[in-house]
């Protein structure tokens, strides 16, 4: 017999935290509260554990610490929690080896509070300890996708006769030219992933691949358009748990349809609510007739770590020295990670003819897209932005292109092939 217990717990960082790293002024007001929100599923195997973030992202030590704490209450183990990030910018970005890097700098803010850090863990571990007090039986899984109307667009359409990136559209635009631009390449639909028990929705999960960022820099925690849509949904059916990733988004943005404006992030967040509603009208729940947690391991190269004058010139902008400075110290941090061989984790949880597919990093849409066509008779929901120590993983056709991303992509473009082939074991 299968049986879920659905948790959440509250992320919101204090007024004065660190946001993004440092890369953004701090926290001055909550707009609304942060939060983390997962579900374990119990069968006659070890827990499984499933959990999203509304943060920036979770990288390296802090992210295997973090999935160690829940697994620990959930009494299974850390290679059976799949733990991502939302990534809005406006949230905590969490890494104890940059922290540690940069705090001997007075200079610089601190990247995050570490008892902020071990509180969220501890109500996370409590919020799970809870559940599991409470599991609820589950019969039926349910998979629905609907089109998302002017949203994601692709951030490099803009190239020279060479195919080289030239002005990036941003998450936020309002340079005529650019929003003229096509959409480009991105993945349309939003999936939806239901579980239930008989005709009781218990969880509901959605999945769509886009930077979640109307607007930032003003030190507003927020859980921005995503987040608003999936609170909306949540007010809405309180009796069940709603959950929402992001997919493979790195080089996608709702910049085409989106000025930065308050009035923008109103019309933002109704898109996703009816993209959700849309996909949930189609749900039609099956009987659970296989369940399988897959495992796959890479262990990719770094590139070599650029100057801080180099980094700073490139995305620093009038604050160059400093964002040099920061970018330079989370560099390093995947520098040592990889030099000591600690790979990242990827994992596949199937169910019927349903994978949900748990990606580390910032990956460009095309390995979501990729990871679809290599199982057609499939239905491939994918939710990256899991262990963020990488930061953008771009594909190899895309390295030479140049670009914002290209230039924080901290591994080889080697790292195109090794996550390839861990896709299509996991899959296959």
């Amino acid at each position: 017999m299968l049986s879920i217990a659905p948790f959440r717990f509250n992320v919101t960082p204090p007024l004065g935290h660190t946001l993004l790293g440092g890369l953004v002024p701090p926290a001055i007001a909550i707009d609304d509260a942060l939060e983390g929100i997962g579900y374990i599923l119990l069968s006659d195997e070890e827990p499984i554990v499933v959990c999203v973030l509304d943060w920036a992202g979770l990288m390296n030590s802090a992210h295997l610490e973090f999935r160690t704490t829940l697994a620990a209450a959930a009494r299974t183990t850390s290679d059976r929690v799949a733990l991502h990030c939302v990534h809005q910018h406006n949230a905590p970005f969490v890494c104890e080896e940059t922290r540690a890097l940069l705090a001997q700098h007075s200079e610089l803010p601190p990247v995050f509070d570490p008892e902020f850090l071990a509180a969220c863990q501890s109500r996370g571990a409590d919020a799970v300890r809870e559940a599991l007090r409470h599991p609820q039986p589950i019969t039926h899984i349910a998979h629905g996708q609907a089109e998302v109307q002017h949203v994601a667009s692709n951030r490099r359409v803009d190239r020279d006769e060479h195919a080289n990136v030239q002005t990036m559209r941003g998450s936020s635009c309002v340079d005529p030219a650019l929003i003229a631009l096509p959409v480009g390449t991105i993945d349309p639909m939003l999936q939806s992933v239901a579980y239930f028990s008989g005709d009781q929705k218990i969880v509901s999960c959605h999945y769509y691949a886009t930077h979640p960022m109307s607007y930032y820099r003003d030190g507003r925690v927020s859980s921005d358009f995503c987040g608003l849509a999936r609170k909306q949904r949540q007010q809405e059916e309180p009796d069940c748990t709603y959950l929402y990733f992001t997919g493979c988004a790195g080089n996608v943005a709702a910049g085409k349809y989106n000025d930065g404006s308050p009035n923008a992030r109103q019309k933002l967040t109704q898109r996703m609510y009816d993209a959700i509603l849309a996909s949930e009208s189609l749900l039609q729940p099956e009987p659970i007739q296989s369940l399988e947690w897959r495992r796959a391991q890479v262990s990719p190269r770094s590139r070599p770590t650029p100057s801080i004058d180099t980094l700073g010139a490139t995305v620093g902008g009038s604050d160059a020295p400093r964002v040099g400075q920061i970018l330079q110290a989370y560099w390093s941090s995947w520098q040592r990670r990889t030099q000591r061989d600690a790979p990242l984790e990827l994992n596949c949880l199937r169910l019927n003819g349903l994978s949900l597919l748990h990606l580390p990093g910032e990956l460009f849409v095309e390995y979501q897209l990729r990871a679809q066509s290599m199982r057609p008779d499939h239905r491939v929901a994918v939710a990256a932005y899991g262990d963020g120590g990488p930061w953008y993983i771009p594909t190899v056709a895309e390295y030479p292109a140049g670009g914002y991303e290209t230039v924080v992509a901290f591994s080889e473009a080697t790292i195109d092939d090794q996550f390839t082939q861990a896709i299509e074991k996991l899959l296959g």
